[in-house]
């Protein structure tokens, strides 16, 4: 156990590194294959010692270690939260096609909640591969069917346009288009928990701002990071709570 609990975290550093490439190159219209790493102040390509998920950060003590440019503590943190959510992951499904899937999905998440946070936009050349790739793999593996997919898009993501549209500052196409993705993957009950999540914790995290003065009523608050978040939740505890829910109703 504590070998292939060893081998995930090792895997999740890893993609979480290359999750920070995609986060910075993505929204800047660049290839996220070439040309290769290398530091973005001094343009010196990196080394394989220079590579190495979270220990090169700190081995550098948060610098380039050709010109001393401060690093992002981006870096690190998106490398330690993909290997502690996979690993987390792992141990509520073991490892299976659903496993696989839902590492994928928590990878996107985390793509789309960093570039909302600083760009503001959710890219289209991630959501529409996504969904196309989510859609085609309910039709050939058995972590939901290809007619749970449909409904999880059209379902979750028919809400979130008719409120796209009715409240066109709230929410953007860009979430849409990620819900959609999200139902495609885990079906409309999960991700409409999800959703209820995601709309909780960020009405309570907004209104804290507005409390401490860091935002108005007017202030737009990226929502991808609260889509995320509880789809995540849902991911790790949705039959609890839809079986709360389903009690109560």
């Amino acid at each position: 156990m504590m070998i292939i609990d060893l081998l995930i975290v090792m895997i999740g550093l890893t993609f979480g590194s290359f999750l920070n490439v995609i986060i910075w190159r993505l929204p800047r219209q660049e290839s996220i294959i070439t040309p290769g790493s290398h530091c973005l102040e001094c343009g010196e390509d990196l080394k394989i010692r220079d590579l190495i998920p979270v220990f090169s950060f700190f081995l550098t003590r948060g610098k380039c270690r050709y010109c001393g440019k401060a690093i992002s503590w981006q870096y690190p943190v998106v490398e330690v939260l993909t290997a502690f959510l996979l690993t987390i992951l792992y141990h509520n499904y073991g490892l299976n096609i659903s496993f696989i899937i839902y590492s994928i999905l928590i990878c996107i998440l985390i793509v789309c909640s960093l570039i909302d946070l600083q760009y503001k936009i959710i890219p289209n050349k991630l959501t529409y591969p996504a969904l196309i790739a989510a859609l085609i793999s309910s039709i050939f593996l058995n972590h939901i069917s290809l007619m749970g997919s449909l409904t999880g898009i059209l379902v979750p993501g028919g809400l979130f346009l008719l409120l796209a549209l009715l409240y066109g500052k709230g929410l953007g196409m860009g979430d849409v288009k990620l819900v959609a993705v999200i139902g495609a993957v885990i079906g409309w009950q999960f991700t409409l928990i999800g959703i209820f999540l995601a709309s909780l914790i960020g009405s309570i995290t907004g209104l804290i701002l507005m409390i401490a003065g860091i935002m108005d009523r007017k202030t737009r608050i990226p929502f991808a990071p609260f889509i995320g978040l509880g789809t995540i939740i849902s991911l790790f505890y949705g039959e609890e709570l839809f079986s709360i829910l389903m009690s109560l109703y």
